[in-house]
């Protein structure tokens, strides 16, 4: 068996889809992606060798090549975004094997509204939310007794609980957000049955595409790839809060899975663009409105604005891998790192290193990195393809 762990080191955005696409490409037949934080905010984009692109959202990024996805208990499923994923795959002939722990937590519309509306409200000083619900749902399933799970889905408790949250939650978390009253068309939508009952019809659905399946079954898989979404410098915990991920981005929930599924040795791949990038509100050190490079993902919205780009901060990334280093508990780690669109940069490439900018050569970066973050393996990416 074989495990690694693919963990963005900045602010997201940093080739994770790439490189488990190309981590699950070595052993396709008994793989399986692990999903193990954020929820629907993803958007890891793979190419793969027969020019299919898609951006993997629920789904895990090792689809092309054959691997199955697991959803696990720290992952934040959402019907309504799962639906148009799942059935753009189909399209492309593409239907991976989706397997689900019982105790994912279920985003509802609700918590999209609340999330949207809150973002609005904040104006000039809003957090960097992609609008999908997930922070409204992580603060709904840590500070109310309104949780929904993936085991409830289809049950009478299922629809008592939505109407419960839609009568009785909304107003009232809104009321605290400062969130303005919502128009009489807003609300009559947000209130109606309408809604609720075509949200439940998307659950069903995706219930009836995804197979249950504990934590201690993963260690029948022969290639396991944990695929973390958003990156280091947006963990709940770290102190660009509150500008960060309602999510543990690191070591921390890949550990535990680890432990409680026996698996013991563990490759985390930490990634990392050969610039940096910042899509939403927040701190990003290295800033620089002179660079700019072309990205069709990252497409500019309402709640995250414009792309941002600024030159590599190896300070903040040796800082981000090692406070991460220090949550892992219970297993065996041996550290790597991953250099991606190095096909994208000059030959010359600055880096802020010990506080200051300098220049060096885009061939000698990945050795480098290697070096002063003591990986033992150095992976490079310089296509947008498993190249």
């Amino acid at each position: 068996m074989s495990t690694a762990a693919i963990i963005g080191a900045g602010f997201g955005d940093e080739g994770k889809g790439r490189m488990t696409d190309a981590f699950a490409s070595q052993s396709p037949g008994n793989c399986v992606v692990i999903r193990y934080n954020g929820g629907a905010q993803a958007g890891h984009t793979v190419v793969c060798p027969g020019l299919k692109r898609h951006s993997f959202s629920h789904i895990g990024s090792g689809s092309f090549a054959g691997a199955m996805t697991y959803l696990s208990k720290f992952f934040i499923l959402n019907p309504l975004l799962w639906y148009p994923e799942d059935h753009t795959l189909r399209e492309m002939g593409v239907m991976p094997m989706v397997y689900v722990n019982p105790l994912a937590p279920v985003s509802t519309p609700y918590d999209m509204y609340l999330n949207r509306e809150a973002e609005r409200a904040r104006g000039s000083k809003r957090h960097g939310s992609c609008g999908y619900g997930v922070s409204e749902t992580v603060e709904r399933l840590c500070n109310s007794s309104y949780h929904l799970f993936f085991k409830d889905i289809g049950t009478p408790y299922f629809k008592t609980t939505l109407k419960a949250i839609r009568d009785n939650y909304v107003m009232k978390r809104a009321e605290k957000l400062g969130i303005p009253h919502a128009s009489a068309k807003i609300e009559h939508k947000l209130l109606s049955d309408e809604m609720l009952n075509s949200f439940i019809e998307f659950a069903i659905e995706m219930k009836s595409r995804l197979f249950p399946m504990e934590v201690t079954e993963l260690k029948k898989f022969t290639n396991v790839i944990f695929e973390g979404a958003q990156g280091l410098c947006l963990d709940e915990s770290h102190s660009f809060f509150p500008h960060v991920s309602r999510s543990r981005t690191g070591l921390a929930n890949v550990s535990r899975i680890c432990r409680k599924a026996g698996l013991k040795d563990v490759e985390v791949v930490y990634v990392t663009r050969a610039y940096m990038t910042r899509h939403g509100a927040g701190p990003f050190p290295t800033e620089s409105s002179s660079l700019s490079y072309i990205d069709k993902t990252n497409i500019s919205n309402e709640f995250q604005g414009t792309l941002r780009f600024g030159c590599l901060d190896v300070d903040l990334l040796k800082s981000n891998i090692q406070n991460d280093i220090r949550k892992a508990k219970g297993i065996n780690l041996k550290k790597s790192i991953a250099v991606t669109c190095l096909d994208q940069v000059d030959e010359q490439v600055m880096i802020r290193y010990k506080g200051k900018k300098q220049t060096m050569y885009r061939e000698a970066l990945p050795k480098f990195l290697g070096e002063i973050l003591q990986c033992s393996r150095v992976y490079t990416s310089k296509s947008a393809m498993r190249t």
